[in-house]
């Protein structure tokens, strides 16, 4: 049974993977075997990151800006220099901006969609070598783009660019699997809930809000990072191996749940 759920031996990279969610997927897949490359903006996080994680298998941190195309190139180059093939792609590089409606600035549509859908798009095709490299048909490459419940729900927290965004990169998911498949490479989408990160600070920080938070959930309790590690360390072993064009929701139920009235 272990065979089945392991990610020995394969080359991941995770994006925005020295915080929050990233840094939890890059645990899991070092943890279970995988020589994960991280990058983010800021190279002591990088540094940091893969020497925390290195006590436990290899990882590898790659600064990059990843809010143009030439910050994607950058980071695949980057890792051409080292590797002949990437078996797991993870995009999880994202952002978010919060103000009131009136006062809601343009830029940050800007900023919102070129990080959190077009770098994604930019680095998957980018990337296409080395996922085809490694994909076989019983052992396909693998994309995991992550996503929010945030695109499927319609709450702003006056996060108006946000969740578009999140939807937008629902529907990029399974454009990518329908193309993608043929090649032997799988893509699906992970969409959190709530986890504590850098995103979440400002709601967890207040134990008031974080309680109320805990209670809007179904299964009563917010994200732990054991629930991130899992479903990434299944998506990319041999157990996901017959999974594609996925948006697969991880909030605990808050997506589906009942409203208290109809």
């Amino acid at each position: 049974m272990s065979s089945l759920f392991t990610v020995e031996g394969r080359v991941a990279l995770v994006t925005g993977g020295t915080s929050g969610i990233g840094y939890m997927i890059a645990q899991g897949l070092v943890k279970n075997g995988a020589k994960v490359y991280v990058a983010s903006r800021k190279a002591e996080a990088c540094a940091k990151t893969a020497e925390e994680l290195s006590a436990f298998g290899t990882c590898i941190g790659i600064p990059a800006d990843l809010s143009s195309e030439q910050g994607c190139l950058d980071l695949v180059n980057a890792i051409q220099q080292q590797e002949g093939k990437l078996n797991i792609l993870v995009n999880n590089a994202g952002v978010t901006w919060g103000a009131p409606l009136e006062q809601y600035p343009g830029e940050a549509w800007d900023k919102i969609q070129n990080l959190n859908v077009k770098s994604a798009f930019v680095m998957t095709q980018k990337c296409l070598p080395m996922l085809e490299a490694a994909a076989s048909a019983d052992d396909p490459a693998r994309v995991i783009n992550i996503t929010s419940v945030a695109g499927q729900m319609y709450g702003s927290m006056q996060a108006y660019a946000y969740g578009p965004s999140k939807a937008a990169l629902n529907h990029l998911t399974k454009i990518l699997a329908g193309e993608l498949a043929a090649k032997h490479i799988t893509v699906n989408a992970i969409a959190p809930g709530v986890f504590p990160s850098r995103m979440t600070t400002f709601v967890l920080k207040d134990e008031k809000m974080a309680e109320q938070q805990r209670q809007a959930v179904p299964l009563g309790r917010l994200g732990e990072p054991r629930d991130m590690e899992g479903l990434a360390v299944f998506l990319s072993s041999p157990a996901g191996a017959y999974i594609t064009g996925n948006v697969i929701a991880l909030d605990g139920g808050t997506a589906v749940k009942s409203p208290d009235i109809i």
